[in-house]
């Protein structure tokens, strides 16, 4: 979000407590944020805490006789690349889709061309009222971004849905509304992530503890650095960073078709998936009964999918993982050599090691001996320096 500017609208819910960490999240992206608080929303929060994080005075007053000699409240409207309302309450959509204009931050979304986006926040019984969704389905037909709401516990101590979305997944969703920005503009990246699971039986299945968490992360950092960001997923837990387009697969077959379906015109592979070796030779068509002391199962090769992709006469900067649980550089260099890659992470592995963990530890290695340490942190931020070394060395190649 380098140099975008954000006006944040603040509405009188609870969750407002929450959009101080949103204006951190995103200055953290490079964004400028300036918050707009409605009337009500003095009722819930402080405007000093919000010129503290964001280093700008808040605006409230559509009235504000220092400001309106300038006609302030039409140069905010001109200045803001998105309008972000976060709370957005049932009493703000409702203004909003009826055009009223009857406080500052109503008038700055009637009076801006930048798109708006809104974060509902309220009591489940309000989010489904037919008038609310009526509401919603205005806005969303006028190009309006709906960001959640999520559903869990309500401060009135209710649970369903209606919960404002997290300030770093509405961050990551307002990344997505505006223009792609960053190295990779205009570059396809193809990334695997997750388990595979091979069948042995309708019920059950082979697979590993693979979370996606590093995958998805580095998903995000390539659509945070300008790029298309095609993501074929195993099945995971995870929701599909905002902006990234999701394949979802099983088996290691589905994720070699569904890559080869998506490779042609690709820039940058990275396979980060725990892809099956192996696979059940011959899965059975029932349930497996239990009718023996030993059960034997006959396996056989999968197809290799990264070594696929940099074989081709037309491969992408190709990156692979290597996932070890010792000797990690050893095994690496010899996976890099062996599929002809041109940059592999390698990381250990193990019990209570990177597996479904939030941490990870990465070790860069590319041809011709070059080597380095990313060193240890949490899966967002490696893969942020990941992301930024990839870039760096694609383009330098792609300008020779």
């Amino acid at each position: 979000m380098s140099g975008k500017r954000i006006l944040l609208g603040v509405t009188g819910g609870i969750a407002a407590y929450k959009s101080p960490d949103l204006v951190r999240r995103l200055i953290e992206r490079g964004a400028e944020v300036q918050v707009v608080f409605t009337a009500s929303a003095r009722e819930f929060v402080a405007p000093l805490t919000f010129q503290a994080v964001s280093g700008r005075e808040v605006r409230s007053d559509l009235w504000d006789e220092s400001a309106e000699r300038a006609m302030s409240h039409i140069e905010l409207a001109r200045w803001a690349d998105l309008i972000l309302i976060a709370p957005a309450t049932a009493d703000f959509l409702a203004h909003l889709a009826h055009g009223m204009a009857d406080n500052l931050l109503s008038t700055l979304c009637l009076a801006s061309s930048a798109p708006v986006a809104v974060a509902p926040a309220m009591n489940r019984l309000m989010w489904s009222n037919p008038a609310t969704q009526d509401n919603i389905a205005r806005l969303r037909a006028r190009g309006v971004q709906v960001f959640g709401p999520d559903s869990g516990s309500q401060a009135c101590g209710e649970t369903g849905e209606g919960r404002m979305m997290e300030p770093a997944d509405i961050a990551a969703a307002a990344f997505a509304v505006l223009p792609a920005e960053g190295p990779l503009k205009g570059r396809k990246v193809l990334i695997t992530a997750g388990p595979t699971r091979e069948r042995i039986d309708p019920v059950r299945f082979i697979s590993n503890r693979s979370s996606g968490k590093m995958g998805y992360s580095v998903a995000q950092a390539a659509r945070d650095r300008g790029a298309e960001v095609v993501l074929v997923s195993g099945p995971v837990n995870l929701c599909a960073p905002a902006g990234v387009r999701r394949v979802s697969v099983e088996s290691a077959q589905q994720m070699h078709d569904a890559v080869m379906a998506e490779i042609a015109g690709t820039d940058i592979f990275i396979a980060t998936a725990a892809v099956a070796d192996y696979r059940p030779a011959n899965p059975a068509s029932c349930k497996i009964k239990k009718v023996s002391d030993k059960l034997e199962v006959c396996m056989e090769r999968t197809v290799d999918i990264l070594a696929a992709v940099a074989q081709r006469a037309d491969r992408p900067y190709t990156v692979g993982f290597a996932a070890e649980t010792n000797d990690v550089e050893q095994h690496a260099l010899a996976k890099l050599t062996r599929k002809n890659l041109d940059l592999i992470a390698a990381n250990e592995v193990g019990d209570n090691k990177v597996f479904e963990q939030d941490d990870n530890a990465l070790l860069l290695l590319w041809p011709n001996g070059g080597r380095q340490e990313l060193g240890v942190g949490a899966k967002t931020v490696l893969a942020a320096k990941l992301m930024d070394f990839i870039a760096a060395r694609f383009l330098e190649r792609a300008s020779r």
